[in-house]
């Protein structure tokens, strides 16, 4: 169909439902004149009369009439379909993903979205458990979840939680038995439970800092993971001492269950950020 058949098929409409073509033009919100000459076109176009024109009243013709007839509930589906789709601004819906480290998804971030997902079931949420540096734009992500040190420049980045520690815990069992590191060398003496992240390319170095003194230390151990909750549960179990986020052991602190150790060298540092590449997906 010609894009003009449109935009007069709509003023042949609005003419013929009111009746005026001074009532229809201020509807739509053009001349009289324009109005006239839009109906002339779409009737010369079509080789018939759509209109009756009296100077008391326009009424639509047998051919206008039965134009009208399918025109009009088309017109009306249209509308209706501008509008639910326009209505759909208002409620969030779609799917989101999101790249996201495990720890973060278990204590922080679930606990947040739950209400949005059950506020919202036109909202799909999938959430990749991931620890390395991914490029959310290139893998199709819809934004992530990474420490503030660790966001690339150029996102859009805000925090989700106060500042983190990570902090060296083990048993108090394993203490007992192995004794408390005083320094972070002497964790070189210690059965250490170590992680391996993607993005350092290898075993995660362990890192300290005090007084203005950083230091790395390659903890030696028989266990590797690549995720934290492994990692807690073979702490749990006594098998050596880890190193994870504060809010991750917080409640097996609190408990009893595990204790800290090197705490004055495990400083706070930029918490969990949810970042996205652009403005547009606030």
């Amino acid at each position: 169909m010609l894009r003009e058949n449109i935009t007069d098929l709509i003023a042949f409409a609005t003419v013929a439902r009111e009746s005026s073509f001074t009532r229809a033009a201020g509807q739509l919100g053009v001349s009289q004149s324009a109005l006239s000459h839009s109906i002339t076109g779409l009737e010369k176009r079509l080789g018939l009369r759509l209109l009756t024109r009296t100077t008391r009243s326009v009424a639509p013709t047998d051919a206008g009439e039965r134009l009208l007839q399918t025109l009009a509930p088309r017109l009306q589906e249209i509308e209706l379909t501008l509008k639910d789709i326009a209505d759909m601004r208002e409620v969030p819906a779609g799917t989101i993903r999101l790249t996201v480290p495990d720890f973060a998804v278990e204590k922080l971030l679930w606990p947040r979205l739950m209400p949005v997902v059950m506020a919202y079931p036109d909202v799909n949420l999938e959430i990749v458990v991931d620890y390395s540096l991914t490029d959310i734009a290139a893998d199709r992500f819809d934004g992530g979840v990474r420490y503030g040190d660790s966001v690339s420049q150029g996102m859009i980045a805000m925090p989700i939680g106060p500042d983190v520690r990570q902090l060296c815990v083990a048993t108090p069992d394993y203490l007992d038995r192995r004794g408390r590191p005083g320094v972070p060398n002497d964790l070189l003496h210690h059965n250490c439970i170590n992680v391996r992240l993607p993005s350092h390319g290898g075993i995660y170095s362990w890192e300290f800092s005090q007084g203005g003194r950083d230091l790395r230390i390659r903890a030696p151990g028989q266990l590797t993971f690549n995720s934290a909750a492994p990692m807690l549960a073979a702490t749990l179990d006594g098998a050596g001492i880890c190193m994870l986020p504060d809010f991750y052991v917080a409640e097996h602190l609190a408990s009893g269950h595990l204790q800290t150790v090197l705490e004055d060298w495990c400083p706070p540092f930029p918490g969990l950020h949810l970042f996205y590449p652009s403005r547009r997906h606030s």
